[in-house]
């Protein structure tokens, strides 16, 4: 039989078989062996051993059509990032680093910018300039007034989705209003320091309609950059390409080079100077990298 994984705990894989249901399973030793891990959305193929208690073992795991390396989950359409418009403080940095983990990994990306009720136009049109000029599909909402939240139904609609995003900004709190049967624990904030408690402990699939599915994965605070090399990491950040063929030199570093197409177009305002000074720190995190 055939299944995808929607939930993996401590080696129990829980395989959701349409018109059948979900059983728990175990993965073959030959997995181990192999240094092969199931992920959650992996098809599987699966052997029931016990069709009253829906229990069986996964057998193979079929093609990924992609894997991420984290949130570790596989065959997903798209990632949707979920920041905080405030409280907490959105942290431009480490959505750059998921926005370069994402174009690594060549998975197409909105940003949802959530709890719009905190803050003004202004502040709002400010955040979504800097994204907008990248290419970036940006959708703001406020789960708590229940606010484009059907803008965001019709997004995922068809699609396997991962979401993603740090602690507090209200993630747990979404999925609930796209889909309440989840009746997903929304944790509370902690008001010295702003940010959530990890409610979400595990990467699992929840349905939202037909044939749509968002992947709710654990809060991150920190991300590294996968096997990545430095002279690379421009072509991650989609708005540098239009003018890197202006550069003087090749495999131009876009850091201390005269005659740099990117660093011109900084200069005239055309890059954001928030994107390229995170750039630059990912970059000099790359190099020191490199020498240990």
């Amino acid at each position: 039989m055939r299944g995808k994984i929607v939930k993996g705990i401590s080696g129990f894989y829980y395989v959701h078989i349409a018109e059948s249901g979900i059983y728990e399973c175990k993965a073959k030793g030959i997995f181990r062996n192999q240094n092969i891990k199931p992920l959650v959305g992996d098809d599987v193929e699966v052997v029931v051993l016990d069709e009253i208690d829906k229990k069986g073992n996964i057998e193979s795991i079929l093609p990924r059509k992609n894997e991420l390396i984290r949130p570790a989950v596989a065959n997903i359409d798209m990632a949707l990032v979920i920041f905080a418009a405030a409280k907490p403080k959105p942290s431009f940095n480490l959505l750059d680093r998921f926005l370069v983990m994402m174009e690594y990994q060549k998975v197409p990306v909105t940003i949802c910018l959530n709890k719009t009720d905190l803050v003004g136009e202004t502040e709002l049109l400010d955040m979504a300039h800097i994204y907008d000029a990248c290419g970036y599909r940006m959708v703001y909402t406020c789960a708590k007034e229940n606010a484009g939240i059907e803008e965001l139904r019709k997004l995922l609609s068809g699609k396997t989705a991962a979401v993603a995003g740090p602690s507090g900004v209200g993630k747990s709190s979404l999925i609930n209003c796209l889909s309440p049967e989840a009746q997903m624990e929304t944790g509370s904030i902690s008001r010295k320091i702003e940010r959530g408690r990890h409610t979400t402990r595990h990467s699992e699939i929840l349905p939202i309609q037909k044939d749509t599915y968002i992947v709710d994965t654990p809060g991150f605070s920190t991300l590294y950059i996968p096997g990545m090399e430095k002279e690379d990491l421009w072509r991650y950040y989609p708005e540098f390409a239009a003018y890197e063929p202006y550069c003087r030199f090749r495999g131009c570093s876009h850091i201390s080079e005269p005659d740099c197409g990117v660093r011109d177009a900084l200069k005239e305002g055309k890059i954001s100077e928030i994107r390229y000074g995170n750039y630059k720190l990912l970059y000099e995190e790359l190099r020191q990298s490199k020498r240990y």
